[in-house]
């Protein structure tokens, strides 16, 4: 019995190095930092470019087998965030978005990787907008190392469901966190 648990502590203290190495980065947003006009959404009171911001990762833990880049607010004043995007189906030879990867025709996305219905009801990117005078928002992008090489979405699926199958596929994620305030 204490060869079984100390095995089972061996193997999630493994993951958890593996997953400390798993890192984000990018030349176009920054943690902690406003955001700039050109990843701000061009709506709702905004006049920002809508892009998406270059995205790379490194350190994926072993094991992995696809990856998944989402964006979520949980300071959106709505009582459960909102999701801004998400790309799921990366494949894992696949280490960058680059700046507008997620454009709604999701033509610019690595071939295999699809993008879920985010709280705009459509796929796409959808920059930060806080409302006017709200406290900051902090944009969290994460990237997911995923167990699996496809998750099966449909058209159909809400942001919530695509996110509880990108966490329950995860085997590790790293995240950066620039803010918006208006």
């Amino acid at each position: 019995m204490k060869e079984i648990v100390l095995a089972t502590a061996l193997s999630l203290l493994a993951t958890t190095v593996d997953a400390a190495d798993f890192r984000l980065s990018s030349s176009d947003v920054e943690q902690n930092k406003q955001m700039v006009d050109l990843y701000l959404q061009n709506g709702s009171g905004c006049s920002g470019g809508d892009l998406s911001p270059s995205l790379s990762w490194s350190g994926a833990p072993e094991g992995a087998k696809s990856f998944a880049v989402t964006m979520y607010d949980p300071d959106a004043p709505t009582g459960s965030g909102w999701w801004h995007w998400s790309v799921l189906n990366i494949p894992i030879s696949v280490h960058k978005l680059d700046r507008n990867a997620g454009q709604r025709d999701g033509g610019k996305l690595p071939a295999g990787a699809v993008q879920g219905r985010t709280d705009f009801a459509v796929p796409g990117y959808g920059g930060a907008c806080p409302p006017a005078g709200d406290k900051t928002h902090h944009y969290h992008f994460k990237v997911w190392a995923l167990s699996v090489e496809k998750l099966e979405i449909n058209r159909e699926m809400s942001a919530a469901q695509i996110g509880y199958m990108v966490r329950s596929n995860s085997l590790a994620s790293a995240e950066l966190v620039p803010v918006a305030t208006r």
